[in-house]
């Protein structure tokens, strides 16, 4: 009878906490409580804003999360609830079980090329990112993949934009490389310089930034993948005015790492 029980309460749980969302929406709340609607949107690359209102309703009704208090007429950000906090040893188990166990898949840089830049991010680590900002600029040769920008600077969480954030053009590094030959640095299993030697990966930009860039980034030695910084938030610059140009490449500026 006790296991006809256990099995019923089992699929409940299945049931509302099953699909693609549920979970990942209450780790980025357990671990960055309290977070707003747009933090969340930020932080969950792939998912609509409609999704996200829906699976958060959901929550609060299961008791699982809360509005914390706000004040000055701003929207209230989310928190857990106790419900939702007894579930957060849950929610990291299965983090630690993935790492061990589920071998990860390649072709996510081909299907989604744009989480890379996002992993990308997680990457960076701020107390070694130069003290005026920098910008990566990403090519991956498909035209059907958006082209980002990535700021970069001291102190301060990248920035990913969808539009040139128009700093100067001693600022940019331009990255060009296919997908599968960024998915091991972004996933920390290889490091720039080795991708830069075999040039599965170029660089065009200021030397001395192309020649720092690699540091910026947290790194793994042993071929393991070093573990990243946790998010708060996946800013996203504004737009760049109307008629501004968001295809700057400047050549004349750049040398490739392994000329120099």
């Amino acid at each position: 009878m006790q296991a006809a029980s256990d099995y019923c309460s089992y699929t409940k749980a299945v049931e509302h906490l099953g699909d693609r969302w549920m979970l990942l929406i209450l780790r980025e709340i357990a671990q960055h409580e309290p977070i707003g609607f747009n933090g969340l949107v930020a932080s969950l690359p792939g998912i609509s804003r409609s999704v996200l209102a829906r699976r958060l309703r959901k929550l609060e009704v299961m008791g699982l999360i809360a509005r914390a208090s706000s004040g000055h007429g701003q929207p209230a950000p989310y928190r857990m609830a106790p419900a939702g906090r007894q579930l957060v040893p849950t929610l990291l188990s299965l983090s630690e079980w993935a790492e061990h166990w589920v071998p990860e898949d390649p072709e996510v840089a081909n299907h989604d090329p744009d989480v890379i830049t996002f992993w990308l991010t997680l990457r960076a680590d701020p107390n070694r990112l130069p003290e005026r900002p920098a910008v990566l600029v990403f090519d991956t040769g498909d035209r059907h993949v958006p082209q980002h920008w990535l700021v970069l600077e001291h102190g301060a969480e990248p920035s990913l934009c969808l539009e040139d954030p128009l700093l100067p053009d001693d600022r940019y590094i331009h990255v060009e490389a296919a997908a599968d030959a960024l998915y091991p640095i972004a996933r920390g299993r290889r490091g720039w310089t080795e991708a830069l030697a075999d040039r599965s990966i170029r660089l065009f930009g200021d030397p001395g930034l192309i020649r720092d860039m690699p540091d910026w980034f947290l790194a793994s030695s042993d071929g393991s993948v070093a573990t990243p910084r946790q998010p708060h938030a996946r800013v996203l610059a504004p737009a760049a005015p109307d008629g501004a140009s968001s295809a700057r490449h400047p050549r004349h500026l750049q040398l490739e790492e392994d000329d120099q």
